[in-house]
């Protein structure tokens, strides 16, 4: 099966997951395939701040995004007022949801390993539903994300 086939069918399953918690989620068409694309999914609620989704999974303990896809992700995002969430997927663990800001930079991409994501990322239902629940709610973090914004430029500058 190609790597399009593959991330075709990441896409489909999270947006399942999302229409099975009355949540509504559209797949981008060409997305990482194209520059007029650069997210995976867009979801949303009512009463609720939508989301723009990366969606990732692999075999391998490291993801990696590049860096020129997580700066379209994020300027995308910023432009529209979603907030970006890097929806990550190892085998055998399911899927778990990170803010952007919790990857780590290297000179040509952005990486999560599994350890990270278990640390850092939340299975579904604590990303998205008890937050809210609780009275929070996964604000778009501009300051965050301007702090990534800039550090992909200063690493476009050193190539």
């Amino acid at each position: 099966m190609s790597n399009k086939a593959k991330g075709s069918r990441t896409e489909r399953e999270l947006i399942k997951l999302f229409t099975e918690h009355s949540w509504r989620a559209v797949r981008v068409a060409g997305s990482g395939v194209n520059d007029d694309s650069p997210c995976d999914l867009i979801v949303g609620k009512t009463a609720r701040k939508g989301y723009t989704i990366e969606a990732k999974s692999s075999k391998k303990t490291l993801i990696y995004i590049s860096n020129e896809q997580m700066h379209d992700f994020i300027m995308f995002s910023n432009m529209i007022g979603l907030k970006p969430v890097i929806a990550v997927r190892f085998n055998y663990e399911g899927w778990l949801f990170l803010d952007p800001k919790h990857l780590k930079s290297t000179e040509k991409a952005w990486g999560v390993s599994l350890k990270l994501a278990k640390q850092k990322g939340k299975k579904f239902s604590q990303f998205f539903e008890t937050a809210a629940t609780n009275g929070q709610t996964q604000e778009f973090d501009a300051e965050a994300m301007e702090e990534i914004l800039a550090q992909l430029e200063k690493e476009e500058a050193k190539a």
